[in-house]
């Protein structure tokens, strides 16, 4: 019998598995052979959302006329509840007709955007440390990535004056991401206007992905209140860590009418709307006081400062500044790489955090910790650091 050769497409060439998911599924390997990994690698909420949110999402799946196929824009009181929380939490006015497209994730908006906008061939800014999978989609769209870098001296944001110089003919869009990920920084307003005018003066699309506003940070900002941005920039947001929905898959894009009719064209070919329960679900969530990131971030702050604690163990060095559900952290000198490093503390002790390498080569020296764990799983895992003897022969 003859065989035939099936070549996949050239775009997945250059792209390899997500590495959570080579990793993930490492660590699930060893906790069924029994070795019981605590993972303090990705930030993926334990808590549950409020129960209003999910009565709200029992109570709609009732009734009958609420599965069938949704517009692919949303529902008008998703796009609704999404301006008015925009309005409320970073002052920006939204119009909810056509300035906000809901998406199944802000990870698939990631996808839609570069489809939408970029040629093969046309120039893509990604930040270096950065969010892996803004360089993993500019590939299989065939944009040409010109990585720009991120360092701890400059605050973790971009060197706009030495981009410019450093000549930017061709380059059409350019990913920001604060607060950042994976550094925590988060930005400020004069910084935002340096960001805008830079745009307008080199003609560039910003997008700036905006999911940990809310965590640890006292003041939520929107690249979307800067003036002017919205003659060059669009904004990414997301329920995941804000609402402790990372599971739902309910995000949004927000951004000029017309940028978003050219994303809405892309996603309107590749699926088919949200159910509907889980958006008046999402609209329920949104419309949480602000009590609600009080108690998260109650929470939060309890397991960062036993992070401080664990990382101050292994001789890191990070900034109590950071925003967001991770802490970052500097490895010692003399620990070589910050995958061996990391590696080392997973096989000696069985706790899993994540090497920096995996952001970027600004990234190597450096690693990450959740706040997705519970108080009494990162004691655990500061317990098992600190009474294995291999973990400090190599420290």
């Amino acid at each position: 019998m003859s065989t035939i050769n099936i070549e996949p497409a050239q775009r997945i060439q250059d792209v390899q598995e997500y590495y959570f998911s080579t990793k993930l599924r490492e660590i699930r390997e060893m906790n069924l052979s029994g070795e019981e990994v605590i993972n303090l690698g990705i930030g993926n909420p334990d808590g549950i959302p409020d129960q209003r949110v999910i009565d709200t999402l029992a109570k709609a799946s009732s009734h009958s006329g609420n599965h069938g196929y949704q517009p692919y824009t949303g529902i008008p009181e998703l796009r609704m509840a999404f301006a008015s929380w925009y309005n409320k939490h970073y002052g920006v006015v939204l119009n909810p007709e056509n300035q906000i497209l809901p998406l199944i994730g802000s990870k698939e908006g990631i996808m839609h955007i570069s489809m939408a906008f970029l040629n093969p061939g046309d120039g893509v800014l990604v930040p270096n440390p950065g969010y892996p999978a803004y360089a993993a989609v500019s590939k299989l769209v065939g944009a040409k990535i010109i990585t720009y870098d991120l360092e701890e001296s400059k605050n973790w944001q971009p060197d706009l004056e030495k981009l410019e110089k450093s000549g930017l003919d061709g380059v059409k869009m350019m990913w920001v991401n604060y607060p950042n990920m994976p550094t925590g920084q988060a930005a400020d307003a004069d910084f935002f206007v340096e960001l805008i005018s830079f745009a307008k003066r080199n003609n560039i699309l910003i997008i700036n992905d905006n999911p940990y506003s809310f965590i640890l940070n006292s003041s939520p900002m929107s690249l979307l209140s800067t003036p002017g941005a919205f003659d060059c920039a669009m904004e990414l947001n997301s329920l995941s860590k804000s609402q402790n929905m990372a599971g739902w898959r309910v995000g949004m894009l927000a951004g000029k009418a017309e940028f978003i009719q050219y994303v809405l064209r892309i996603k309107s070919n590749m699926d088919s709307g949200q159910f509907k329960p889980m958006q008046l679900a999402a609209v329920k969530a949104l419309e949480l006081e602000n009590t609600w990131y009080d108690k998260i971030n109650k929470e939060y702050n309890k397991r960062r400062e036993l992070i401080w604690e664990l990382f101050d163990m292994i001789n890191c060095t990070y900034s109590k500044k950071q925003n967001g559900m991770f802490v970052w952290a500097s490895i010692p000198d003399e620990a070589g790489s910050g995958k061996d490093f990391a590696e080392n503390i997973l096989q000696q002790a069985r706790v899993f955090i994540t090497p920096g390498f995996i952001f970027g080569s600004r990234g190597e020296k450096y690693v990450r910790a959740s706040l997705c764990q519970s108080t009494e799983l990162i004691r655990e895992a500061i317990n098992r650091i600190r009474m294995n003897k291999s973990i400090r022969i190599i420290l």
